[in-house]
């Protein structure tokens, strides 16, 4: 069974097109540097995987990012994806409000927050959509934005278990015959709704599809390969530290004697000593203060 990638399928006859999701390694390696509690797994995992559902509808290079913002126990959850499937995320939350929380519903993870949807093409103008955390589930939330926003008809269904994430999200493109369409759209939700947690980890793309729509008129594409990556690197940690301003970086090493920035995606860490950031500024004297 292939793990880590995405798949999309048509239903050649009614005009709604499907994508399904299985990750193992991209979780995994989000998580390397990371102690989550259990309930912040299973978000990221999936987070991740809605990430991918929608990366998956880009048409164009660039990325999509997933941002959830709240002052509750969830104060900031990112996962970005590219058009060539390139993952990271990651969680910051309040311990304390986590264990005060009595369920695992998103509307009180992130009580009053929001969630930010960026599409940010490599060239031509980026797109924000925001909406209020009312669902209390992450799907259900994308359901909205897409209805709100895009005036699709969607349904999504997450998962997550240990390592493992998965999604399938059904939409109805734009038709001319929208009642049989809608009538479709229902009979394949009610259809896609039978699938179980196990089998979606358990089973690949092609049994799961015959599994739920061995009656339809299905079209699979060949899947795309999902991974981990980060796009933090010595060039980017040293605009950072250019962004500081040289007295407080030269304030940092006097007491410090290097500075240190690590990658929150990856938890690689950049060291910069003295010298380094000498030759930081010297290159960049429009920095200094």
């Amino acid at each position: 069974m292939q793990k880590d990638h995405i798949y999309r399928y048509l239903f050649q006859e009614s005009d709604i097109r499907g994508e399904m999701v299985q990750l193992n390694h991209t979780l995994k390696n989000c998580l390397v540097h990371r102690s989550y509690p259990p309930v912040i797994t299973a978000l990221l995992g999936e987070l991740l995987s809605m990430t991918s559902l929608l990366t998956a509808t880009l048409k164009f290079e660039g990325e999509i990012t997933l941002q959830l913002q709240s002052q509750h126990a969830v104060e900031l959850a990112v996962v970005t994806g590219t058009h060539q499937n390139a993952m990271r995320g990651l969680i910051q939350f309040d311990e304390a409000k986590l264990d005060k929380a009595t369920s695992k519903e998103l509307t009180e993870l992130c009580y009053q927050g929001t969630m930010v949807i960026t599409i940010s093409p490599t060239q031509g103008q980026r797109y924000q959509g925001i909406i209020q955390i009312e669902q209390p589930t992450l799907a259900g939330c994308v359901e909205q934005y897409f209805l709100q926003s895009e005036q699709l008809q969607t349904r999504i269904w997450l998962y997550q278990q240990g390592d493992q994430a998965g999604g399938i999200m059904l939409q109805a493109l734009p038709s001319e015959h929208k009642e049989a369409q809608q009538h479709t759209f229902e009979h394949l939700s009610i259809l896609t709704e039978t699938l179980k947690e196990q089998e979606l980890f358990d089973l690949d793309a092609q049994q799961i599809l015959h599994r739920l729509y061995h009656e339809e008129d299905v079209l699979l594409f060949e899947p795309d390969l999902i991974h981990f990556k980060c796009t933090c690197s010595q060039t980017r940690s040293a605009q950072a530290i250019i962004s500081l301003g040289q007295s407080e970086v030269e304030r940092i090493l006097a007491e410090e004697t290097t500075v240190n920035l690590d990658c929150e995606f990856c938890g690689k860490v950049y060291d910069f000593d003295a010298v380094d950031v000498a030759k930081l500024f010297h290159t960049t004297p429009t920095s200094k203060k």
